[in-house]
């Protein structure tokens, strides 16, 4: 039996949504084991004088828990 357990990351980047993304996923993965997926929950821009400045993405990130039961 597997047990799995989600979090929540943001993660912003100036370059583009797919960036911010790879970033979120990259930390994730460096900070805990055994990530599974992803749900991107909510994307977002800056603007700063009339231009996107900043994409954020907000993610659920499911990993399974380590350890036999």
């Amino acid at each position: 039996m597997s047990v799995a357990k989600v979090i929540e990351v943001s993660a912003t980047s100036k370059i583009s949504f797919e960036d911010a993304i790879n970033q979120g996923i990259t930390r994730a993965c460096d900070t805990v084991s055994n990530v599974r997926g992803a749900w991107i929950k909510e994307q977002k821009v800056s603007i700063e004088d009339g231009r996107i400045s900043a994409y954020r993405v907000n993610m659920q990130v499911t990993f399974v828990l380590g350890g036999d039961k």
